[in-house]
């Protein structure tokens, strides 16, 4: 088994490009289970994302909410917004990612009209029912997407047809009005949240109090726990562990170094804390987790 992981910069932005400049569109035909720790982490992009579960079922955490998506759902995600999948098994969620300009250049009618006013909506997503009427519609005309991604030939006019159609139903049967107040307090809310998290990052290796990321915001400790847990459902200092634990965990199979360095040097005061730590949040130990990926780099060499 392959594991992917998905690559952020220093605000959660994905850094990969979906699709070509000349056709900003991609489809991914993915198991989460396959991701890092069955996950896909927090990310955000200016693509718009339509996921689909074929098979197993997926938790969602978009905006401030959390959403089981069952077999036979999907998920519509609007641009900018942060986001995360995990699963807690095997599952298969194809899924495409879209530049909104595909749809219609920027400063055309179509674009001012009709996508202008979902981008800038204070709507995060859109959960897609097969037992809701024009949610279905749109789940039988992403499988279709989905099946002309699959053929041996692409078929990018046939995609853009379907994508229109699509994009049409669910214009039509949502409210999209903005609302300028909510829009300025989710743009707020994700500047403030990315400027800690960027502090948190450049300062993981060394003894950091919440005060200290609060400030780095210019907030109070109590609006950067609101903050942290109305985005991304923990605290800042729950999300400053976890990011040292994910940085160890890259060093465990990149590096030969001790257990007790490492841990040392991605902030933790202790190599007994840091291995509890590790073992609590990825359930095994800081050398399994090292030999489980090193034999997994043996089996599969590059």
């Amino acid at each position: 088994m392959d594991f992917y992981k998905i690559t952020t910069d220093e605000t959660l932005r994905e850094t990969v490009q979906h699709g070509s400049d000349h056709y900003p569109f991609a489809y991914y035909p993915e198991n989460i289970w396959e991701f890092d720790f069955h996950r896909i982490d927090w990310h955000w992009h200016h693509e718009l994302e339509f996921l689909y579960v074929a098979e197993g079922s997926v938790l969602c955490l978009a905006g401030t909410s959390k959403i089981e998506l069952p077999k036979g759902c999907g998920i519509f995600i609007n641009s900018g917004i942060i986001h995360r999948f995990e699963v807690q098994g095997s599952t298969f969620t194809p899924n495409i990612v879209f530049s909104p300009t595909l749809l219609a250049p920027e400063n055309s009618l179509i674009y001012e009209k009709y996508i202008i006013p979902v981008i800038n909506s204070s709507v995060p997503y859109q959960v897609l029912r097969p037992y809701n009427r024009w949610e279905n519609q749109i789940l039988q005309l992403l499988t279709h997407i989905f099946s002309l991604q699959e053929a041996k030939e692409t078929n990018e006019l046939g995609t853009m047809q379907l994508l229109l159609q699509l994009w049409n139903i669910l214009f039509e049967n949502k409210d999209w009005k903005s609302d300028p107040d909510s829009i300025h307090r989710l743009n707020h809310k994700q500047a403030g949240l990315q400027t800690m998290m960027q502090y948190i990052h450049d300062h993981y290796m060394e003894e950091i109090t919440l005060e200290m990321i609060a400030a780095s915001a210019s907030i109070s400790k109590s609006g950067a726990l609101h903050i942290f847990q109305s985005n991304i459902h923990c605290s800042p200092v729950a999300y400053l562990i976890q990011y040292r634990l994910a940085q160890a965990a890259e060093q465990l199979y990149t590096t030969q170094k001790s257990v007790f360095s490492i841990a040392e040097e991605n902030g933790f005061t202790s190599s007994s804390y840091f291995c509890r730590k590790f073992r609590q949040h990825y359930h095994m130990s800081p050398n399994e987790y090292r030999k489980k990926k090193l034999t997994h780099c043996i089996s599969h060499p590059v």
